[in-house]
């Protein structure tokens, strides 16, 4: 299923409503990339993968699949055009590696169909209930430029006086314009630190013409403003200005801020941490969370559980695998 097969806020209604009202998002990269023996020390943090193992951040796809991950997220959170010629890298080539980032996630997906496809034929019988192919949607990620400056910048949205707006977009364009044509589902603007931002982000879809959808998510310490500062309400209203936004939602933060801040906007994705996830995710859906899914340090075993909580409160069957 493609959302932009048609008009994106119902396809996206239509994928929900198919998994019983709610999606499992994956969790963590970068510390599972580390744990299968990966080496992070790099301003491209898990992009560095990329370059030099893409048959891990498959693996770890395949793990979130496995454990339950209606939606994966690409490798090019801390991936930029920008980042990979500071490397020595052509422009063609930097451009290539962000495509590579969706292809692999893409590789995974068709993997892990054809092991369900073959384990239910093995069997002879209908595993869970998911005797068609089950519907797994890929996001384009995209960090802040702070994620690009790996500065600790995207955990305070403090760019400094020179960032504007026109440097912002110019900064962000041409890998938004590269990661829309690279077969992903839709674009995940994550951990999106400050208002500035998200207004560049939405100026960028509407003047680029993207041709799908995307989600927003923002970070935020006291469970009122994101980082910076800047009102969350505000930073919201910013996303939901666009046609095009299809969720809106928080990511990066601490769990107890939120239930509060699902009821205070009202499209969220929602980043769960390992600390007491059961409990806060059936919380989370109360309020109207549609998207749950895991941020830095959640692995597989947290996708794992919440794929079970929110499959036992809605009667749908549990995927296969």
């Amino acid at each position: 299923m493609g959302l932009k097969s048609k008009d994106p806020q119902s396809a996206m209604m239509d994928f929900l409503r198919d998994l019983g009202g709610c999606a499992v998002i994956d969790g963590g990269l970068a510390t599972e990339l580390e744990r299968n023996g990966a080496d992070l020390n790099d301003p491209l943090w898990s992009a560095k993968c990329l370059i030099s193992s893409p048959h891990l951040i498959r693996k770890v796809h395949l793990d979130y699949l496995e454990a339950g991950a209606d939606i994966i997220i690409s490798s090019s959170y801390q991936a930029t055009v920008q980042g990979f010629e500071s490397k020595g890298f052509s422009r063609e080539e930097s451009e290539e590696l962000l495509k590579k980032s969706v292809e692999v996630a893409c590789e995974a997906r068709d993997l892990f169909w054809k092991s369900c496809a073959k384990e239910v034929q093995c069997d002879g019988i209908n595993n869970g209930g998911f005797s068609k192919k089950r519907c797994i949607l890929v996001a384009a990620s995209i960090g802040s430029y702070g994620a690009y400056l790996a500065d600790g910048s995207e955990y305070s949205g403090n760019y400094g006086d020179t960032i504007t707006l026109a440097y912002l977009k110019d900064f962000h364009r041409r890998r938004l314009q590269v990661l829309s044509e690279s077969g992903a589902d839709f674009i995940a603007f994550e951990t999106i630190p400050n208002k500035l931002e998200a207004q560049a982000y939405v100026e960028l879809l509407e003047e680029n013409e993207i041709s799908i959808p995307a989600w927003f998510s923002f970070n935020s310490k006291d469970g009122i403003n994101v980082v910076s500062g800047d009102s969350l309400l505000e930073c919201a209203s910013v996303a939901d200005s666009s046609r095009k936004v299809i969720a809106i939602g928080i990511n990066c933060t601490p769990p107890r801020f939120i239930h509060d801040l699902i009821l205070s906007i009202k499209k969220p994705t929602t980043g769960v941490s390992d600390e007491g996830f059961g409990s806060y995710v059936s919380k989370w859906r109360e309020a109207g969370a549609s998207l749950i899914g895991g941020c830095c340090r959640t692995t597989p075993h947290t996708i794992r559980g919440i794929s079970r909580v929110l499959h036992k409160e809605s009667g749908a069957p549990a995927p296969l695998a």
